[in-house]
């Protein structure tokens, strides 16, 4: 079964509008925990605007899942990460303006830089994701940068998935395919939700994890956190 690890960016979110600590994210993380989501991702920036580095502290102390922390290793997010050891950092090529993440690495060019970073994670023992675009490419150069997964970044899947699903999967399959014959495990994020996430895996069936916010906290809204959790484990089965 693919693991389904909750992005609780959106929770901190709600909390920062207000200041104070209501929505309290770190009871909220134990909460997903319990109603069985087998991880926890959060993606701080520099600016804080969600999560913040001491949510991010505060979180390693008490999560029993595994701990996934994304972000663009700048100096202060890879000290973060040296820091906490996590289970996993998955290495994300975001601005620090950016709104949301909008595309992978480009693992030939930056080859030198990723493969720097990887090792120091790799050295205190935590799993190193790539994110990476449906590329085989790409996926090639995250290997030879010495990555442990990739990341498929799945925006482009989602768009296409109402008009031509079998289209939209097509190069997330090959890209799959071609990470699993040179032995990297393959996660996945980015815009996945209900409608569209049992296909996916379904097609691509050894996918190692999925990373799900934006979508999962929003359904939560309507259908409350405990019910959504579960619907989105439903569909990973």
């Amino acid at each position: 079964m693919t693991k389904l690890s909750v992005n609780i960016n959106k929770i901190a979110v709600i909390r920062n509008s207000r200041g104070g600590n209501l929505p309290d994210v770190i009871k909220a993380a134990q909460d997903i925990e319990r109603f069985g989501a087998q991880g926890i991702t959060v993606h701080p920036r520099p600016d804080g605007r969600h999560i913040r580095y001491d949510d991010v502290r505060n979180l390693k102390q008490i999560l029993s899942t595994e701990f996934n922390i994304e972000g663009n290793p700048i100096d202060s997010f890879t000290d973060l990460v040296l820091e906490v050891v996590p289970t996993q950092v998955t290495l994300v090529p975001d601005a620090h303006d950016a709104i949301t993440s909008n595309a992978g690495w480009n693992t030939v060019k930056y080859r030198d830089f990723l493969r720097e970073k990887v090792a120091q994670f790799k050295e205190k023992g935590i799993r190193v994701s790539v994110f990476v675009d449906p590329i085989v490419e790409m996926v090639e150069g995250a290997a030879e940068c010495g990555a442990d997964r990739i990341e498929l970044y799945t925006e482009a899947f989602a768009s296409g998935y109402p008009k031509d699903k079998w289209a939209a999967i097509n190069s997330y399959a090959e890209a799959a395919e071609v990470a699993r014959e040179i032995g990297l495990g393959v996660n996945a994020g980015h815009d996945l939700n209900l409608d569209n996430l049992k296909y996916f895996v379904t097609e691509i069936p050894f996918v190692d994890e999925v990373s799900i916010g934006h979508a999962l906290i929003s359904d939560a809204l309507y259908l409350g956190l405990e019910i959504t959790v579960q619907m989105y484990l439903k569909q990973l089965k």
